[in-house]
């Protein structure tokens, strides 16, 4: 058999026929908002540098608590 994974959701947030996200539905318009600007957002050069900034900088370190 030979089946390939959708790696790309779809316009509805899908991964496949079953692959999606739960999100409790109060925060749905928050979520299409979120998305919506990081849409825009995510071709900046400006925001990828800023982006990845942040995520060599501080994503993984250690914090006070550990």
């Amino acid at each position: 058999m030979n089946k390939q994974i959708q790696t790309e959701a779809d316009e509805l947030g899908f991964f496949g026929e079953y692959g999606g996200q739960y999100v409790p539905e109060t925060l749905m318009p928050a979520i299409i908002e979120l998305k919506k600007a990081y849409k825009e957002e995510k071709a900046d050069p400006e925001f990828q540098r800023e982006l990845e900034y942040y995520l060599s900088e501080y994503v993984g370190r250690a914090t006070p608590l550990t």
